[in-house]
Parts: C-alpha cells; sequence; structure tokens
C-alpha cells in the first residue's frame, strides 16, 4: 500500500509498505480523502507540535479522514474516522471528557500513525458510517466541524448573543456557519489574508470594526495578535474560547486588558463526541464544507499538498488515496 511519512520538518516522503495487520476489535478501512490540519502542518513546517516531535520513527500525519470499510460486519460501508482512542476506562473518559484523556492515542500525533496511507486498520468502535448525504470528502472535514462545534459549546453561546471568529481558516469558517445555525445575532470575523477574510464575510459575517464588542470571542488564529484582537473585541465581562495552536507552544498576552474587563478565557482541545451533531448539520444543509476545499492532491503528490497548504493560499486542502 502506498504511505506518506514525514520524517523531518519539510520532509515527507512517499512509498510503498506491507498491508496493516487487523487485530481483534479492529477494521480495515480503505482511506478515501484526509484533510490536511493546521496542527498537520505545525508537524510539516517544524518537524512536531507543543512537546512531540518526529523521532527515530518517521510519522504519517493526517487525523481528518474518513474511508470504506474492507472486510468484517462493516463491509462496505462509508465512514468517518474518529482519530481520538481514549482509554475508555479513566475518570474522565467516563464522564465525557474523551478529548482530555491522559491515555489518549491519537491518529498522526507521537507514535500515532494517521490516514495519509491508503490503508489503515482501527478500532471499530471508532468508524463513524456516514449517511449518502454526506460525501467522502464532507465525512474527513467532520472533525475539525467536531472542533468547531466543540469550541462553540465552551463559549456558552445563546440566541441573540454577537460573536467574533479571529482566524479564518477552515476550522474559523465553520465557526461563523454553526454560530449563525446556532442563533448569533451577528458574527464579526478577522483575519490577515484578504482571501480568507472574503470567504468569512460570504459566509454571512462582516469584517470586524475597531469599536465592536461581543459576547464571545473564538481565536483561531494561533498567534499572540490573533489573541490580543480576541481580548480587545471582547466586551466587559464576555468569553473567548483559545483553539489556535501556537508556535512554539507559547501565548502571551495583555493581562491588564483580561483582567479589567473581567473575560473568561478558556482553552479548546479536541472535541468531545459530537460526530452525530457534526454529520447531522451537514446532512441537512445548516453547514457548507465542501465549498471550503480549494485544492485536491492524490497521495502520491503528498509533499506538494503540504506545500501549498503550508502557502496559505487557498482555503482546505484535502489529500485523496
Amino acid at each position: 500500500m502506498l504511505v506518506a511519512r514525514l520524517h523531518g520538518a519539510k520532509d515527507i516522503r512517499v512509498g510503498e509498505e506491507s498491508m496493516p495487520e487487523v487485530a481483534d476489535g479492529h477494521s480495515l478501512v480503505r482511506v478515501t480523502a484526509v484533510g490536511l490540519c493546521g496542527s498537520d502542518l505545525h508537524w510539516y513546517c517544524e518537524g512536531g507540535i507543543g512537546e512531540a516531535r518526529v523521532g527515530e520513527r518517521p510519522l504519517v500525519l493526517g487525523h481528518e479522514f474518513a474511508g470504506v470499510v474492507e472486510g468484517g460486519p462493516l463491509h462496505g460501508q462509508r465512514v468517518a474516522v474518529d482519530p481520538n482512542i481514549a482509554c475508555e476506562a479513566c475518570a474522565l473518559c467516563l464522564s465525557g471528557d474523551r478529548n482530555l484523556c491522559t491515555a489518549v492515542e491519537f491518529a498522526g500525533n507521537w507514535s500515532c500513525d494517521g490516514g495519509l496511507r491508503s490503508h489503515l486498520a482501527w478500532p471499530t468502535r471508532l468508524l463513524v458510517p456516514l449517511p449518502d448525504s454526506v460525501s467522502d470528502v464532507d465525512g474527513a472535514l467532520l472533525e475539525p466541524l467536531g472542533v468547531a462545534i466543540h469550541a462553540l459549546d465552551l463559549g456558552h453561546l445563546r440566541i441573540g448573543m454577537s460573536v467574533a471568529v479571529i482566524g479564518c481558516g477552515p476550522i474559523g469558517l465553520m465557526l461563523i456557519q454553526i454560530a449563525r445555525a446556532a442563533g448569533a445575532s451577528s458574527v464579526f470575523a478577522a483575519d490577515p489574508l484578504p482571501h480568507r477574510l472574503a470567504a468569512a464575510v460570504g459566509l454571512g459575517a462582516s469584517a470586524l470594526t475597531e469599536d465592536a464588542e461581543v459576547d464571545v470571542a473564538f481565536e483561531i488564529g494561533g498567534t499572540d495578535g490573533a489573541v490580543d484582537l480576541a481580548l480587545r473585541a471582547a466586551r466587559p465581562g464576555a468569553r473567548v474560547v483559545l483553539v489556535g495552536i501556537p508556535d512554539n507552544d507559547r501565548t502571551t498576552f495583555t493581562a491588564g486588558l483580561a483582567r479589567r474587563k473581567g473575560l473568561t478565557l478558556v482553552m479548546s482541545r479536541r472535541m468531545k463526541d459530537v460526530y452525530p451533531r457534526a454529520i447531522d448539520l451537514v446532512a441537512r444543509g445548516a453547514v457548507d464544507l465542501t465549498s471550503l476545499v480549494t485544492q485536491r492532491f492524490p497521495l502520491a503528490e503528498a509533499a506538494t499538498a503540504f506545500e501549498v497548504a503550508a502557502a496559505r493560499t487557498g482555503l482546505k486542502t484535502v489529500v485523496t488515496p
């Protein structure tokens, strides 16, 4: 089978490997679509993310993916793949916080190979059947949509509240759509890249102005500038949800500004069990994922796909094994 592995910063190599062995409780999945995420770009550009680094064993990236099950009771079923292999036994898992499990394995992270390969074996319990109304590419993008849904939940958004989305990459654009679907009275957006801000406006947001004050601000940019802008856009007493992943694993902000406003800052990590909600939003047309995909590449051109995605000239880059 064909596999793309990261050997170091900006070093993606594609080659043939043996088909995976399928253990009990697992299924063989033929991968049909993989979205390249901002965290994948950290791995690609920096050779790691946070404390995790590429080691002696090259890593298969990709945690946004969908496929078709081959063999077993789900044979032929199109599925989205939940990349979060939690232990299911600790207090965090049992309380519904699988995203915070300290024993978690996560696709495309540390030593857990992800989806950038033609086939993989994955726990059957983490394969989410897709209805006919949800395409393979949409199925892959359910994972970042789940991240957006989890962030929205952390924002405690209520009908009639105002929202700012700082950073209009794919997750930011998804947040704009679901905030509107959840009844936000107004959604403001900011991004330094004109084409991404234009995409946000096309989805119903207004460009953020200096005098705007919102009830909930979502920071998706992963930069100190984005955090500062979110703090300035938030009204006194508001919530600010930090979703972006910073370079070098550091975030700084003006403490006096946040303190004077009495802001509540919330850190968002991945997502909880939101796949049913994500599928429903896409299936009934409340969220448009397909229009966010601006580049598609075959697996053999994975290195080029990462270069294009890192240039940020488009919106979402997808690899289709």
